[in-house]
C-alpha cells in the first residue's frame, strides 16, 4: 500500500537555521521582532502549501551578544497567537517547555491558541537545560537528562489532563436557565508528581481539537502521550527506523537545507556566512545543499519512510522563495506532499482522530491503549 502523502513543515524563527542569517536577510535587523515581518513569513509559508510552521523559543535569548545572531525574541506563544490570526489553513506549533514553566499555564495558553486558530494548534514540546534558564525563573535548576525528561512528561501529562478537564459539551450557553456551563462535566486532575501536584480543572473550555497536535523528540516523552515523533537520520533508511522505534502515530524527519538561488549556489551561501559564525551540526541530522530538484527527489525518498518532514532553512526569505517556487510545486504535481484543505483542524490535514477526554468512559479506555501502545 502507498504511504500517505508527506506532511510539510518549516521552522520559522528568527532568520534562519544559520546564526548568521540575518546578514542575508531582506529585511533590516530591527524588523525582525516586528509583527510585519512574522505575517510576511506565514503568508508565504501558507501560500506555499506547507501543513504548518514551527516557532522555536526559550527564556533565555537566542545569541550570544558576539553578532552572530540576534539578541532577543518575542515569545513563540504570543508570536503563534498572531500568526493564528493572520493565516486561515496554516497549522501553528510553538516550542514550549515546562522545565521551570507552570503546566497550568502552558494548558491554558495553548488551548487558547487552538481557539483563537479554530483547530490550527500544535505544540512542540522543548526542556530548558541551561542552568541559566533556572535563574532566569528564579527556581532550582533541574539537573541531569532524567529530571528533564521527568518534567517534560509530568508537564505533558498535566496539560493533557487540564485539556481533558472539560468535557466537550460542558459548555452550554443557555440564556433561558442562565446557565454557562455544566459544572459535572468540569473536573479536577487530581494530579501528584515528584515535584508538584495540581488540583484543576482548566480555566479554559476544552480546545476544538481536544487535545492540540504534540510534536516531541523521542524518549522525551512517552510514545503514547505524543502525536509526532521529530526523529533525525543521516539517510531516509535510518529516518525511517527512527520513526519506527518512535512509536508515535506519525514521525517527521528533521531536515536542514541550503538551496541553491538564481545568483549563488548552496556552497556560496554558506560559505559567505561561515565568515562570521559556523553552522555547527546536530549529530544524526541530515542537511542538503544544493539544487531544488535534488531535494524534491530526497523527500520523495523521505516520502517512502516517515510521514512528514519539518525543513530548517538556512536563510529564510532566501531559501522560502526557493522552496515555494520550486519544491513544494514539484511536489504536489507529483502527489508526494498534499496542500492542508480549508476549513480542517491541524488533527484533520494530518490524518490524527479528534480524542476523547480522558474523563469519559471511552475516552479513558481510549487512553489506556495509548499508554501501553
Amino acid at each position: 500500500m502507498p504511504r500517505p502523502a508527506l506532511h510539510l513543515a518549516v521552522e520559522i524563527d528568527g532568520d534562519g537555521a544559520h546564526p548568521a542569517a540575518w546578514r542575508r536577510a531582506a529585511h533590516s535587523p530591527g524588523e525582525l521582532l516586528t509583527p510585519r515581518r512574522l505575517a510576511r513569513v506565514a503568508a508565504v509559508a501558507e501560500n506555499a502549501g506547507f501543513t504548518l510552521v514551527t516557532l522555536e523559543d526559550s527564556i533565555l535569548p537566542p545569541g550570544t551578544g558576539d553578532g552572530s545572531g540576534a539578541v532577543g525574541r518575542i515569545g513563540a506563544v504570543e508570536r503563534a497567537a498572531f500568526v493564528a490570526a493572520s493565516t486561515s489553513v496554516l497549522g501553528v506549533a510553538p516550542v514550549v517547555a515546562t522545565t521551570y514553566a507552570e503546566p497550568f499555564h502552558v494548558s491554558s495558553q495553548l488551548a487558547s491558541l487552538d481557539h483563537v486558530s479554530a483547530g490550527r494548534a500544535g505544540w512542540v514540546v522543548g526542556v530548558e537545560g541551561d542552568p541559566a534558564a533556572a535563574r532566569a525563573w528564579g527556581r532550582p535548576a533541574v539537573e541531569g537528562a532524567d529530571a528533564l525528561a521527568r518534567e517534560a512528561h509530568d508537564g505533558l501529562r498535566v496539560v493533557r489532563d487540564l485539556w481533558d478537564s472539560w468535557e466537550d459539551d460542558a459548555v452550554i450557553r443557555s440564556v433561558a436557565t442562565s446557565r454557562y456551563l455544566d459544572r459535572s462535566r468540569l473536573h479536577a486532575i487530581d494530579f501528584t508528581g515528584e515535584t508538584y501536584s495540581v488540583k484543576g480543572p482548566s480555566i479554559v473550555p476544552r480546545p476544538p481539537q481536544g487535545r492540540p497536535v504534540v510534536l516531541a523528540r523521542p524518549g522525551l516523552v512517552p510514545a503514547g502521550l505524543a502525536d509526532v515523533a521529530l526523529v533525525d537520520g543521516a539517510t531516509p533508511a535510518e529516518a525511517g527506523g527512527a520513526a519506527g522505534a518512535a512509536g508515535t502515530p506519525l514521525a517527521f524527519a528533521e531536515l536542514e537545507v541550503a538551496l541553491d538561488t538564481p545568483g549563488e549556489t548552496a556552497r556560496e551561501r554558506i560559505a559567505d556566512l561561515e565568515r562570521y559564525s559556523p553552522w555547527e551540526t546536530v549529530p544524526d541530522r541530515r542537511r542538503y545543499t544544493g539544487p531544488a530538484a535534488g531535494l524534491v527527489d530526497l523527500l520523495a525518498e523521505l516520502g517512502g519512510h516517515v510521514d512528514g518532514v519539518r525543513l530548517r532553512p538556512l536563510v529564510l526569505d532566501e531559501d522560502l522563495a526557493v522552496l515555494s517556487r520550486l519544491v513544494l510545486p514539484e511536489l504536489f504535481a507529483r502527489r508526494i506532499a498534499a496542500r492542508p484543505l480549508p476549513g480542517t483542524t491541524l488533527r484533520t490535514a494530518l490524518g490524527l482522530p479528534r480524542p476523547l477526554s480522558r474523563f469519559t468512559t471511552d475516552g479513558a479506555a481510549a487512553l489506556v491503549r495509548e499508554e501501553t501502545r
